[in-house]
């Protein structure tokens, strides 16, 4: 199979679909490998280092021409809809649900395209657990940061100084993003309360963290009751391929302590804070009835080279599975990447996808 990795072009969007160990394990195959000259540079491999590892450098033109399977990071953006194929497929990051332009597009292309972010493997989402492992753990730095009165923060720090409590941080998910977010708040010495639906985790972190970090059902009245006492709040909510249900309201934002800080990792997905907008690693933050808002929407980004080596380690073996077998094949008969499927020849596949698009 012809595979192509084209240059990531969202801004400060540095990381790349595959590392050049990744080409070499596609090479000894007998794929084709075409990577768009300096696409690595961000992640720090060299186009030397593709090449050695026995891929092609190619422009964009020629890649998306000559390629049956694009391998990227993040989900195309309008200016690259045009360098498609018909018929074309696809492997990413795609977070369709909040994105029905590119839905559309993806449509009307008839382009196969499957999404990271669904791939299913016994209930857990494996290609986009580590980079929900690394924007959990930059949460509650990037809020310690912005917490800052120079920032427009409260001018309090996140941690403890003798004889003054710390910030008052408030965890809504305890998936993949949430517990990561906890375990750095916790080591930054946060006073934490977090929030989920599932008792199941509310239980593993109380036994974890020997009841040191408050939990609760996720009721509205918890919810309203802790927004207003929270200094931070992490939105780390996920229902996989569907929007974001909107735990939070303009009306409550307005209520929240002046200079509180809300890091919404959940921005993918639509956001799970009414006054969530979309923003970019260079211009990170906007605020709302005096609250900072933090919705970056590639925070793993701002870490590229930890975040390709990590991607590749995960992507990689279902990348295999569609060159080896061929796209058709895999769909018929490997079961991870039928979840991972939300578009096919014309078609929405992604039931959650689906009832999202039909709203």
């Amino acid at each position: 199979m012809i595979i192509g990795i084209p240059k990531e072009i969202r801004e400060h969007e540095y990381r790349v679909g595959i590392t050049p160990e990744g080409v070499k394990e596609l090479k000894k195959d007998g794929h084709r490998i075409i990577i768009e000259k300096s696409a690595g540079e961000g992640s720090g491999f060299s186009d030397e280092d593709y090449q050695n590892a026995g891929a092609e450098i190619s422009d964009k033109l020629h890649l998306f021409k000559e390629s049956e399977l694009i391998i990227k990071v993040k989900e195309p953006l309008p200016v690259e809809y045009d360098l498609f194929c018909e018929c074309q497929s696809l492997f990413t990051f795609l977070h369709l649900a909040a994105n029905p332009e590119l839905t559309h597009f993806l449509l009307r292309k008839n382009i196969t395209a499957f999404a990271y972010e669904t791939l299913e493997v016994n209930g857990t989402l494996p290609l986009l657990m580590p980079m929900s492992e690394i924007a959990g753990k930059m949460a509650p730095v990037v809020a310690a940061f912005y917490l800052q009165k120079v920032h427009g923060g409260e001018g309090i720090l996140l941690t403890d100084v003798e004889g003054v409590p710390s910030a008052n941080v408030l965890v809504l998910g305890a998936g993949t993003v949430g517990m990561n977010a906890i375990k750095v708040a916790f080591g930054m010495g946060a006073n934490i309360t977090v929030i989920n639906r599932g008792m199941d985790k509310l239980k593993v972190i109380d036994e974890l963290y020997n009841g040191k970090v408050k939990t609760l059902a996720a009721t509205e009245k918890n919810i309203g009751a802790e927004v207003l006492n929270a200094d931070v709040v992490i939105g780390a909510v996920l229902i996989t391929g569907a929007i974001t249900p909107k735990l939070i309201s303009r009306a409550l934002v307005s209520k929240m302590k002046k200079g509180s800080v809300i890091v919404d990792v959940a921005v993918d997905q639509g956001g799970c804070v009414e006054t969530t907008m979309p923003t970019t690693h260079s211009n990170p933050v906007y605020i709302v009835d005096g609250v900072v808002h933090y919705a970056v929407v590639n925070m793993p980004g701002a870490y590229p080279r930890t975040s390709t080596l990590a991607l590749t380690n995960r992507t990689l073996p279902y990348i295999k599975i569609l060159a080896k077998t061929g796209i058709e094949n895999a769909i018929k008969g490997n079961e991870p990447l039928r979840t991972a499927l939300n578009i096919y020849k014309g078609k929405i596949m992604h039931n959650a996808l689906a009832e999202s698009a039909a709203k």
